[in-house]
């Protein structure tokens, strides 16, 4: 399968670097997914999304993010996120009470910290 270069750039810190075979984002106008020879294009990421990069080598990565931007040339997917963390980095506990909180950017990452929980779940 062909690869494509990726990166997941968050404002605190660099996530991830390296070749993968598929790389899926939610963004406002929806998910994408994004092979190698995609055309180019620019989207914003969804306020509360998850973005799944599958290395091609070891597992599926999944992280929750808080609004940025995926560029995707011919070649690479730079995924700069304003805020992105691991789905194992999530603390469900800390998570499903800050859904309860009056702190709306808690609370946004929350929903998003718990969406990546679940699809990092799924097969």
């Amino acid at each position: 399968m062909a690869e494509i270069t990726v990166e997941l750039v968050a404002v605190e810190r660099m996530l991830w670097s390296g070749q993968a075979s598929i790389v899926t984002a939610q963004t406002t106008e929806g998910e994408i997914g994004v092979l190698a020879g995609h055309e180019p294009m620019l989207g914003q990421l969804a306020e509360n999304g998850v973005v799944t990069i599958r290395p091609v080598d070891g597992d599926r990565l999944v992280a929750a993010v808080q609004g940025g931007f995926l560029s995707v040339s011919t070649e690479k997917v730079t995924i700069l996120a304003d805020h992105a963390v691991w789905a194992n980095e999530v603390d469900s506990s800390a998570a499903e009470a800050d859904l309860q909180s009056d702190d709306e950017v808690a609370k946004s990452r929350a929903e998003a910290g718990l969406a990546a929980l679940r699809r990092q779940q799924q097969p």
